[in-house]
């Protein structure tokens, strides 16, 4: 029977049910998303803001969502249906579960063999944060899932019939989903671009040229004005930001670096033995596997492509003035990780060598404890 069903399927209900026992699929008291989408049924951008445990900024005696709003669009339907009571965990399973289905679909394009497709998807859903963030569901996770499952299919897409509409379409919700994607956009059309065919590139510019429109109708809407201000206009309230200036600067940079290499957990005398802080724990401690990366060698445009998507989409979260906060692992690492795993794929399109497999196996260990220890201790 399973010979019938096509492997990024199964990998995905595979994805799917691991992601639903751990979860459980509770929902979410953080379901930013569902009231944005609520305010848009009801033709406003604004929010029934229901207190201080939801994020959102006042800005001309209303309350907004600052986050991109692709999520909020995939809710609407479904909260056209039950309001309020749409659980929005149950979007970050599927998201996630297709995120690895894209992931398997990607391996196999590339030529990469099943064995080496299964520990590498594997390691995408537990050894990074993409299996806490969705078992959790909040605004700023769902994000988060959702830019990572849109970013895979754009892979995908430009792995196989390289159609420029729907890499863009994919693209857009990517960066509609974490304005960070948007860096990624000039890489896709570096590898749509072929001499003497530009019937792609004009549809890739004509997708995006019609999201851009919509963008900026969405910001006259909130803030009167073209440009997005919603998370410039935080960080002047935040008390870990400042009353004026960007968010971005390079004196973060430091504190980044600390963030994504070196922060450990807690060691406790007493069980667990560790405790990971709120402030989260670096990547070399949670994602070693990663390393992997840095040994695919081909094909040369792929391989130099995704570590170009990877370093632009990286910079922004090296440079911000907090590093995701409230987290297992580092969260913002899931804006450039996906171009990772497609190159730890091509690492692996002969074998993967047996040392990686035993840091994938570490990394999925540690990602599991993570979601363990905030179901157990956090989100009791």
């Amino acid at each position: 029977m399973t010979e019938r069903i096509k492997p990024a399927y199964l990998a995905a209900l595979i994805a799917f049910i691991v992601t639903a026992l751990i979860s459980r699929l509770h929902p979410t008291p953080y379901n930013n998303f569902v009231l944005l989408a609520e305010a848009l049924l009801h033709g406003h951008t604004w929010i029934d803001w229901p207190g201080q445990y939801i994020d959102a900024l006042p800005y001309g005696g209303r309350y907004y969502v600052i986050e991109a709003p692709m999520p909020a669009l995939l809710l609407l339907p479904f909260v056209a249906i039950f309001g309020q009571h749409t659980n929005q965990t149950i979007l970050a399973a599927v998201l996630a579960a297709i995120a690895v289905g894209a992931a398997w679909e990607l391996g196999e394009r590339l030529g990469v063999r099943r064995s080496s497709i299964a520990w590498i998807c594997a390691f995408l859903l537990a050894g990074t944060d993409l299996l806490w963030c969705a078992i959790l569901g909040d605004v700023w996770f769902l994000a988060h899932v959702s830019a990572v499952c849109f970013t895979m299919l754009a892979l995908v897409e430009l792995a196989g019939k390289r159609r420029g509409w729907l890499v863009a379409l994919f693209a857009a919700c990517a960066f509609e989903s974490r304005f960070t994607m948007a860096l990624a956009v000039p890489v896709y059309a570096y590898v749509l671009w072929q001499p003497h065919r530009n019937r792609s590139i004009a549809s890739f510019v004509g997708v995006l040229a019609g999201v851009a429109l919509l963008w900026i109708a969405y910001n006259y809407a909130r803030w009167g004005m073209w440009s997005d201000i919603g998370y410039t206009a935080w960080y002047h309230q935040d008390q870990a930001g400042m009353p004026t200036g960007s968010p971005f600067r390079l004196e973060y940079l430091r504190y980044e670096l600390w963030s994504f290499f070196v922060q450990m957990p807690t060691q406790l005398s007493e069980f667990p033995g560790l405790r990971p802080e709120y402030s989260g724990v670096a990547l070399t401690w949670t994602s070693p596997a990663l390393v992997l990366a840095f040994f695919a060698r081909g094909p040369r445009r792929w391989v130099l492509s995704l570590w170009a998507a990877a370093l632009l989409v990286a910079a922004p979260n090296f440079l911000y003035y907090v590093n995701g906060y409230a987290q297992f692992g580092m969260r913002h690492a899931l804006d450039f990780e996906p171009f990772l795993v497609a190159l730890m794929l091509l690492a692996a399109r002969e074998r993967i060598a047996v040392w990686a497999r035993v840091l994938i196996a570490y990394s999925c260990a540690a990602g599991l404890w993570g979601c363990w220890y905030w179901l157990t201790y956090v989100r009791v």
